[in-house]
């Protein structure tokens, strides 16, 4: 018991601190961020992802399946995979909305090329005769 203890605190220590490094913004924070935070993440889409499945059958019966995939799966995907390096803000503070959908038009049919005017009748001719 004593061994977990002391390596829960070996660990927040050492992630604290190099949290704290990684605060600069320079090249500091990107090595944290790539060697620490990133594969964090990626165990975190994997727990996430294995929460999300246990839960699945309640989240069903009680209409939350899309908040809790993402909550559980894409807020972490989005924290690994589309921050930019070294940048620890939430995800809200650098997600580019996704343009709105647009809706599916089918292509215009082409214009009716333009017709003619009809040639003016002709005046009749007197006959001779």
């Amino acid at each position: 018991m004593r061994t977990i203890i002391a390596l829960i605190l070996s660990l927040a220590v050492l992630f604290t601190s190099t949290l704290s490094f990684a605060a600069d913004g320079g090249a500091g924070s990107i090595m944290a961020d790539t060697l620490i935070v990133r594969p964090v993440g990626i165990v975190a889409i994997a727990v996430g992802t294995a929460v999300f499945i246990a839960s699945l059958p309640f989240a069903l019966i009680s209409g939350s399946t899309e908040n809790a995939a993402r909550q559980l799966i894409v807020a972490p995907a989005k924290f690994t995979f589309t921050r930019p390096l070294g940048n620890f803000d939430p995800v809200e503070y650098y997600e580019r909305p996704l343009p709105a959908a647009q809706p599916v038009r089918p292509p215009a049919a082409p214009a009716p090329a333009p017709q003619q005017p009809a040639a003016p009748p002709a005046a009749p001719q007197a006959d001779a005769g």
